[in-house]
């Protein structure tokens, strides 16, 4: 018997030194290049961008196997923020340790940042230029179009019964008709699925998930990376502690700064409160979180004028990297406009790092805290349900994003009225622009009809609305 158990002891020895020993063959260097090049051709929002990710890093470069790549993307689904992005740390981080996960994070993002920064001071020094403008007004009416390709699509993957179908259409009466904050929508949903999950009711079990392609499937142990979990990747308490403690001075030490040197009601303080809640709450995607954003930029912090968050949405869509870029748009609009002793566009600069700061520093500390935890997480049927029960709720703040931005693209003035104790937002018929309704209608119809893709359609609309400018003009 002591024979056995001393067997079965070197065993279990040999087992977690070969996982040890095992070494991938990807060097930093290589790793670099390809998150270089993932980052580069991040198009087409977090479907998009998953889709790239699985074909260059399990496809072609073989480096972890289909089952690993996909228990890897549902733990980021979990998590707020943009999971594609989340997706390259974790990937990272599994493959280079703590580096390799900083740096493809980076990466991810560091194209559109640059990209949208760009876009921003042409739109803050030209953007009353007649051909300017008139490249954002094709933008905005083909935005539309791509917000409702987004209910349709998010929607026919979260409402899958009619208790899910009933939670969609709770959370879009809320928030438009009620106006309800958007953070607090989420916290009942989680509430709801939470509670539905761990009672075990059918309704609320999680069901299908994204697809990572069709053809042959690469198993874990013919990837690089093999079967066996990295010693690193194995559940350390005092290391995800120690990594979250860093993090969470990183992310919040400057904001505190900022309320300390100039007070809750600067502009940059704001921006770093306001989105740090953001980086918290923004389940779902950026489409969930562009409703409450738009909203809260335009009637409380007047950072933008309602029209402008369809030309940020149009920059993020036509440049690399997440969609929830464009929150850097509205923080460099906001300070540009907000500069106080400041040059404008220095202001606006520092504005856009801050927000980008505060949005992504938060998702490194997700990864971060809990990806060596993942297991446990992906078997939590009672937190699966409460994620599922979120995703339906957002696709009725999404629908309400649709009519907000429809109604500001098709309409140039909105009127507020009440009816019964609420207040709601209604079209002034007579202010109804064709143009912009022609191009929004053609956005559809390439979209819905002819499947082309959304960079396509996009830029399509653009050089119409420049022309339609020069023609009129």
């Amino acid at each position: 018997m002591a024979e056995m158990t001393d067997n079965g002891r070197a065993g279990k020895t040999m087992e977690r030194h070969a996982d040890e020993e095992h070494h991938h063959g990807v060097s930093f260097g290589d790793a670099f290049k390809v998150w270089l090049r993932v980052a580069a051709l991040s198009f087409g929002g977090p479907a998009g961008q998953i889709a790239v990710m699985h074909r260059i890093i399990v496809d072609e470069k073989r480096w972890i196997g289909e089952q690993r790549f996909l228990h890897a993307l549902n733990y980021c689904m979990l998590l707020p923020g943009p999971e594609a992005q989340q997706l390259a740390v974790y990937i990272g981080w599994l493959m280079h340790r703590t580096l390799g996960g900083l740096v493809a994070g980076l990466l991810f993002v560091l194209p559109g940042f640059l990209s949208i920064l760009c876009l921003s001071y042409i739109y803050a020094a030209y953007g009353s230029v007649g051909i300017v403008a008139g490249l954002f007004f094709g933008l905005k009416a083909a935005v539309l179009a791509v917000v409702v390709q987004a209910v349709i699509r998010i929607g026919s993957r979260a409402l899958r019964n009619n208790v899910m179908l009933a939670i969609a259409a709770v959370a879009f009466v809320a928030i438009f008709f009620l106006h309800v904050p958007f953070p607090l929508i989420v916290l009942a949903a989680a509430i709801a699925g939470f509670l539905g999950g761990r009672f075990g009711l059918a309704a609320f079990k999680p069901g299908g998930g994204h697809k990572a392609g069709s053809g042959p499937v690469l198993s874990d142990a013919e990837s690089a990376l093999g079967e066996g979990i990295p010693a690193h990747a194995r559940p350390n308490l005092g290391w995800s502690l120690r990594m979250s403690a860093a993090l969470l001075a990183l992310w919040l030490v400057p904001i505190a700064a900022l309320y300390a040197a100039f007070g809750a009601h600067d502009v940059f303080t704001e921006i770093g409160l306001f989105f740090s809640k953001m980086a918290v709450v923004t389940f779902g995607g950026a489409y969930a979180a562009l409703a409450y954003v738009a909203q809260e930029a335009v009637q409380r912090f007047g950072w933008l004028k309602p029209g402008e968050m369809l030309d940020g949405l149009g920059m993020a869509e036509t440049t690399p990297g997440p969609l929830i870029m464009v929150l850097q748009f509205v923080g460099f609009m906001g300070a540009y406009r907000n500069p106080g002793s400041l040059d404008p566009m220095l202001a606006a600069t520092l504005a856009a790092i801050l927000t980008t700061w505060v949005t992504f520093v938060p998702c490194f500390l997700w990864i971060f805290l809990g990806a060596p935890f993942i297991e446990k997480l992906r078997g939590n049927v009672a937190l699966a349900g409460a994620m599922s029960t979120i995703t339906a709720a957002v696709v009725g703040v999404i629908l309400n994003l649709a009519l907000w931005f429809g109604l500001h693209t098709l309409f140039a003035e909105v009127a507020t009225v009440s009816l019964g104790g609420l207040r709601l937002d209604i079209p002034v018929l007579q202010s109804a622009v064709p143009a912009a309704m022609a191009l929004s209608a053609a956005a559809a119809i390439a979209i819905f009809r002819f499947k082309t893709s959304v960079i396509t359609t996009l830029l399509a609309c653009a050089i119409s609305g420049m022309l339609w400018t020069l023609a009129v003009g």
